[in-house]
């Protein structure tokens, strides 16, 4: 990364970390773009080059995340067995946990209460799923499969919300290896319950 770039991208952390702030102290809708911009001492539309609307602030964060477990994700080799390759992108959720608390707290806080902001996390963890999907195809060889990728990568999902969702619900004082551990546990264990014909 250039010197440019990382002045950017500089630029881009310290406004979401002033726009966090002034979420969590007055509330996500009752916090303008100008309060945002006078906090980051920056005018409305170089936050606009950033960030083009408010609602941006909050799932690029979301997306940051995401994409940094999907490089992980990409980063195993293709011989390497799929549950341990999808297993790293489970652990690069465990590693953003403990560095961004805070703000993931905040996060689902804020999301609690406003639905058009719960529609823009819907949307962005739909398309990484779609992406998580394609990768599965591409590293079995086999672009017939696809309810097998498919499958594969909304399960991996929800595992990631079940832990950060299990993680804030205990105010961030669980800690996330055991809720990882638990909850592969009840998937491993066959306790989770499958629909299942009566006729079967």
């Amino acid at each position: 990364m250039g010197l440019r770039e990382t002045k950017m991208e500089r630029a881009r952390q310290f406004i979401a970390d002033k726009a966090f702030e002034l979420f969590v102290t007055q509330g996500y809708d009752h916090t303008t773009i100008e309060q945002i911009s006078a906090a980051a001492e920056i005018g409305p539309r170089t936050l606009y080059r950033y960030y083009p609307t408010k609602e941006a602030l909050v799932v690029n964060f979301v997306a940051e995340g995401l994409n940094t477990a999907m490089a992980a994700f990409l980063a195993q080799p293709d011989e390497r067995p799929l549950p341990q390759a999808l297993y790293a992108i489970v652990d690069s959720i465990e590693h953003t946990i403990e560095t961004q608390s805070t703000r993931l707290i905040a996060l689902y806080k804020i999301a609690d209460g406003t639905a058009a902001l719960r529609a823009g996390l819907a949307d962005q963890n739909w398309r990484w799923r779609q992406q998580l999907a394609q990768e599965i195809l591409r590293r079995t060889g086999d672009t017939r499969n696809a309810p097998f990728a498919a499958l594969t990568a909304a399960g991996t999902m929800n595992v990631i919300e079940v832990i950060v969702q299990t993680w804030v619900t205990s105010g961030g004082t669980a800690k996330a290896a055991d809720i990882t551990r638990e909850t592969l546990h009840l998937l491993h264990t066959d306790a989770i319950p499958v629909p299942t014909p009566a006729y079967s």
